[in-house]
């Protein structure tokens, strides 16, 4: 008997690009199926695309082949947002899709794309492939806000943001003003008019994988599948097969961030990164500085450049990046903190005894890379739905603290950096062992999902026996 094959189908972009792969490399190893990632990429393939595509065809799981990309400028307004021009992208790889899976030696059981391709699922029925699902690689609640979607659009007249009482999605949390994805925020915009279509779409398929866990969101996943108006929309199976991240990847030595967490106290540093597209002003830069310094906790600041500071196209460079930082602060915590103004191997970090907090972006894989070691989070939301995932983590799971306001509406001052960063990583605060104590929990949980046996472990078997990758 053929091995089964599963087809993966990757959006442009490194976010949507290294949950896919991992996914891939899940469902080969677990399953021992045969996978093949079509991955759309950003044109002239950006060289982590490359470095990540590369990674994965060295580990032998996945079959990946690059599809060329198409120019959708005469497809979208002049101003259109990245997240436009992806699913309009995806939209019009329709020929070039169908003609990549026509060719293939292998008819696959089943395609996956994730949740920004649905527009390509129609190809599946012309391509005689006749299970379909969808990949969110994101949380339960960012899966019901999106397939909830349609139903507000229709009801609720007006711009989210100016809703006083939260948005009311039944069966699960509300959606409040500064929780909205910041693809929702306007809508005359066309990203708006392409994010309700997804939402009515994610249902035309045969089911979702979503990376969360039952333990961590149940209440959620709950809503998304049993008898009620949320579970109406939604129509079909919702399988947790989370948490799906990258493993830890070999450490080339001598390297000086590792020579200089192995010098730390255990839990004592706090990790600093908002992610590669997380780019500050000069003014917030300098106040966050300014918050690390008099938190008097050690650091490890992976830095970019800021936004206002020789325009934004230009490359890093490590003395322009250190300008931008404080008179004399470099020489002030030299011993105490450590700033990296290049890549920093972000999971590797994150696995290493001295880290005891993560002030990050809050970026879902990035979220689920801290949680998965057991390391609290001080949340820093920047864009997309980062908001959302921000109150996920402080109100609902109890794994962080947030700044007061967005930081996309307002600089946070320097002493509500300082406290922010002492909750999570100083020994005497009682709130901050609190929250340490539920990371912990929450990384356990994390293990005991993929277990044999596990809740996310059973939930891909069963999934895989539904669209017939198994017996």
């Amino acid at each position: 008997m053929d091995q089964p094959h599963a087809l993966l189908v990757a959006s442009p972009g490194l976010g949507h690009l290294i949950p896919i792969l991992e996914l891939g490399n899940r469902l080969s190893s677990v399953l021992n199926v045969h996978v093949t990632i079509l991955a759309v990429t950003s044109g002239s393939s950006s060289p982590t695309e490359t470095e990540a595509i590369q990674a994965a065809v060295a580990r032998g799981t996945c079959e990946v082949t690059e599809l060329p990309s198409v120019d959708v400028d005469n497809l979208v307004d002049s101003d259109a947002t990245v997240f436009t021009k992806i699913v309009v992208k995806m939209q019009a790889m329709k020929p070039t899709f169908r003609e990549a899976v026509k060719s293939m030696k292998r008819k696959p059981t089943v395609m996956i794309v994730d949740f920004l391709g649905t527009g390509l699922m129609p190809v599946a029925d012309d391509v005689g492939v006749t299970a379909k699902y969808v990949y969110v690689p994101s949380h339960a609640w960012f899966l019901a806000e999106m397939v909830y979607l349609p139903v507000l659009d229709k009801v609720i007249e007006g711009e989210y943001v100016d809703i006083k009482e939260p948005m009311r999605i039944p069966g699960c949390r509300s959606v409040g003003p500064d929780d909205l994805m910041e693809t929702v925020l306007d809508r005359s915009n066309q990203q708006y008019r392409e994010c309700v279509r997804i939402g009515e779409e994610v249902p035309m398929s045969d089911g979702v994988l979503v990376n969360t866990w039952e333990e961590l969101q149940g209440n959620t996943l709950d809503a998304l599948r049993e008898d009620g108006e949320l579970s109406r929309v939604m129509k079909i199976p919702v399988y947790a097969i989370g948490p799906i991240v990258r493993n830890n990847g070999p450490i080339k030595r001598p390297n000086s961030i590792f020579e200089w967490l192995d010098k730390q106290r255990d839990r004592s540093v706090v990790y600093v990164c908002l992610g590669s597209g997380g780019t500050l002003s000069l003014e917030q830069t300098i106040e966050l500085a300014w918050g690390l310094e008099l938190s008097g906790q050690r650091f490890l600041w992976v830095l970019r450049r800021p936004i206002s500071y020789l325009g934004a196209s230009s490359r890093d460079d490590d003395d322009q990046v250190s300008a931008s930082l404080p008179e004399g602060f470099l020489d002030r915590t030299r011993g105490m903190g450590l700033v990296v103004t290049q890549w920093a191997p972000q999971v590797e970090i994150l696995s290493h005894g001295s880290i005891g907090g993560f002030l990050s972006h809050c970026g879902w894989s990035s979220v689920l890379e801290s949680l998965t070691k057991g390391v609290p989070i001080v949340a820093w939301p920047l864009y997309a739905e980062q908001w959302m995932n921000a109150t996920l983590l402080t109100e609902e799971i109890g794994v962080a603290v947030r700044t007061s306001v967005l930081p996309a509406k307002k600089v946070i001052g320097r002493e509500e950096v300082a406290s922010l960063v002492r909750k999570i990583v100083a020994e005497e605060d009682e709130e901050g062992r609190k929250i340490r104590a539920k990371a912990e929990e929450v990384r356990v949980s994390s293990e005991q999902a993929w277990a044999q046996g596990g809740s996310s472990h059973s939930s891909l078997f069963e999934w895989a026996k539904q669209c017939r990758l198994m017996s």
